[in-house]
């Protein structure tokens, strides 16, 4: 039996999906397309699905096929090209569903990240101990080896925090996942330490906002926005309890960066986020 083929990453078929944005802009058929790059209308539909790898000269040719003249976003697709080293989150390939995989490929892509939280403590941000506690609240129940299999993949996606070209990171998190005590008294405690600490990070920003506070627009699910290295390339997981999903539509990322905006904008300032945090870990 020959090899299955790899599953395209997420990034790749983000690199297919605008490619295909801009020749449906551009009005023209895959065929149209493929006849004046010399190929055909399959190995077009085969780049846009990510199935096909592509380099950053038949990017920018396509480009200019499609008369785009942004050259910001040009260069930033050419850039998403040629990757052959395979991402650490691929060893859990089939261990962990695939979705868990994209968001840490996205994460080690993000040049910033916002994210939001209103019942839990962000992955990023979580301890161990904490991040167990979570698991095993899933529904359905999992099984102890996939608990183990979720808690190491968590704990590496946030290296993403430590290395030298990191990102950006702002948490905004509700006060209710602050009391809540996931774990018992002594987790919930390690893990509001473990924030403070983390609060206190140059490249990270935590904001609270209080049971106290104003009004804010959201269903209750995190958001997590991901920037990319132009505003056309963000993308966004919507974290429910059901399952996450990714987006990449320009209309469903601003609505998305204004909810985070209009929370944002509720929230504590970070000095006085770190002093409500602190009395709630000396409460618990």
């Amino acid at each position: 039996m020959p090899p299955s083929t790899p599953l395209p990453t997420i990034r790749r078929r983000r690199l297919g999906a605008e490619l295909r944005r801009l020749r449906e802009r551009a009005d023209m058929s895959a065929t149209e397309a493929g006849a004046l790059l010399g190929a055909t209308q399959s190995r077009i539909s085969n780049i846009e699905a990510g199935r096909y790898g592509v380099s950053a000269d038949r990017v920018r040719a396509l480009a200019r096929i499609y008369d785009c003249s942004d050259q910001a976003l040009i260069e930033a697709l050419a850039g998403m090209t040629g990757e052959r080293k395979r991402g650490w989150w691929e060893e859990y390939r089939e261990l962990l569903p695939a979705s868990l995989l994209d968001l840490a490929e996205v994460e080690h892509h993000a040049t910033a990240i916002r994210v939001s939280q209103v019942i839990n403590i962000p992955g990023l941000l979580q301890t161990t101990d904490y991040a167990r506690a979570i698991f095993r609240e899933a529904v359905p129940e999992l099984v102890p080896h996939e608990v183990e299999h979720r808690i190491s993949h968590r704990i590496k996606r946030q290296a993403v925090l430590y290395r030298k070209t990191q990102p950006a990171y702002t948490a905004i998190i509700h006060e209710a996942a602050l009391r809540m005590q996931f774990g018992g008294t002594a987790v919930t405690k390690s893990q509001l330490k473990h924030l403070l600490a983390m609060s206190e990070r140059e490249n990270i920003t935590v904001v609270v906002i209080p049971f106290d506070g104003t009004s804010f627009p959201s269903a209750g699910h995190g958001i997590d926005c991901f920037r990319g290295t132009v505003p056309q390339l963000d993308t966004v997981l919507l974290d429910t309890a059901h399952n996450g999903t990714f987006i990449d539509a320009s209309a469903q990322l601003d609505r998305c960066r204004l909810v985070l905006d209009r929370m944002e904008s509720v929230a504590l300032k970070p000095d006085l986020s770190r002093d409500l945090i602190h009395g709630i870990a000396q409460n618990v």
